[in-house]
């Protein structure tokens, strides 16, 4: 492999490789208790808002680095409105529904302005910060709302101690777990979902290449192409592996994959995904060509929206109640895990993939100083310097294009 395809490969794919070194970082550091099954699972588990924002917010950066400061209040409103009528006996499924269409009309109702009245994004989302949050407390009346006699739903969005995919396999069995996941049963149905995901994702990017070969397109080197897709096989399946030693597959992150999965697909296989990324990339020149820009920035906000209700109807489930405080500062974990992941501050420039990836490396960070024992207040500053770190990153990397 050419020195140049290597120096590439090593650009393209920094975070990953950041994500990996840290992670062996603390398990050197921590005495290999992040590597526990337990550990495992509550870092995905702590983190499915994070996941469901980031997806959201990235759609808003693509539209030129614009972002949705009202994220974490209207997560806590849709969670209000939904927990208050659940609480004054209102069936669960349609407490999530409201949720959900809360969101959605804020979404609606933000975008409106932002695309339509040109009220510049920052201006309108901070607004909808305060408004959202206040609404929240008046809705709440400053007291929380407990759930915690709605097993189904608590269980469902992954909050309560049996919200895991039963091994329908013959594994592992409720309360057959020891010793942090270490010397407990092996969940089978977990496993074969993981090796069902590394043999999907296998082919897909086989099919892709030889599609692109046939096409006349330029490849990454096969070299470089297979190292990376045997890093990402086996991380898929060591995480598999721990969460199967544990209990399984948190319900919870069914809903980040279906999240994942739809709007990886809406970002790189349909229409108004190439669109978002052509406003972001140069919105007059887009506007020429003939898209409508400004039903771009009105779908990138919905979709905010759309993603808020459902973080509100997971956390809701998580903390089994609904606080006047809950969501704050989410809004920043969201556009963190963005820019981490190499998303663009100027727009244009940013994947699914890399949300995720973003937001573990945050979810690492915060869970390997935990166990450390480190202040809650120096893992604020260590959050802070990575995220600063990403953005130069990317500055840097647009100067040297010029």
């Amino acid at each position: 492999m050419e020195k140049s395809s290597v120096l590439l490969t090593l650009k393209k794919y920094t975070m990953v490789i950041a994500l990996v070194v840290v992670f062996i970082l603390f398990a050197i550091t921590t005495g290999g208790k992040i590597l526990f099954p337990q550990n495992i699972t509550n870092l995905l588990s702590q983190n499915t808002y994070v996941f469901v924002l980031g997806v959201g917010m990235l759609l808003c950066i693509l539209t030129g680095g614009n972002i949705d400061l009202a994220v974490g209040s209207v997560l806590c409103f849709a969670a209000a409105v939904g927990s208050s009528m659940m609480n004054k006996g209102v069936s669960p499924v349609v407490g999530v529904l409201v949720m959900i269409l809360v969101g959605l009309l804020v979404g609606i109702w933000q975008g409106f302005w932002i695309a339509y009245i040109k009220v510049p994004p920052f201006i309108a989302t901070l607004s909808g910060m305060y408004a959202f949050r206040g609404l929240a407390n008046v809705v709440l009346e400053g007291m929380d709302v407990n759930l915690k006699g709605y097993t189904g739903f608590i269980n469902l969005f992954g909050g309560g101690a049996d919200c895991y995919i039963r091994d329908f396999l013959g594994g592992a069995a409720p309360g057959e777990i020891l010793d942090m996941g270490r010397a407990g049963h092996i969940n089978y149905t977990c496993m074969a979902a993981g090796v069902i995901v590394v043999v999907i994702f296998l082919a897909m990017v086989a099919k892709g290449r030889m599609n692109a070969i046939k096409r006349g397109y330029e490849t990454t080197p096969l070299a470089s192409e297979i190292i990376k897709d045997t890093l990402i096989s086996v991380a898929v399946l060591f995480i598999t592996w721990k969460l199967a030693s544990y209990k399984g597959i948190p319900t919870s992150f069914i809903w980040v994959l279906l999240v994942v999965l739809i709007y990886g697909y809406i970002t790189t296989r349909t229409r108004i995904g190439r669109h978002l990324y052509a406003v972001g990339g140069n919105v007059k020149a887009a506007g020429l060509s003939g898209i409508n820009t400004k039903f771009v920035y009105f779908f990138a906000y919905i979709n905010m929206g759309l993603l808020t209700g459902l973080a509100g109807a997971l956390v809701a489930a998580r903390l089994t109640k609904a606080t006047p405080k809950m969501g704050e500062g989410y809004e920043m974990d969201a556009i963190g895990a963005c820019f981490i992941g190499g998303a663009s501050a100027y727009g244009g420039i940013g994947t699914v993939p890399g949300v995720i990836i973003g937001a573990l490396l945050t979810g690492v960070i915060n869970q390997g100083m935990s166990l450390m024992g480190i202040e809650a207040n120096w893992q604020k500053v260590v959050k802070g310097v990575v995220l600063l770190g990403a953005v130069i990153f990317d500055v840097v990397s647009k100067n040297e294009k010029k």
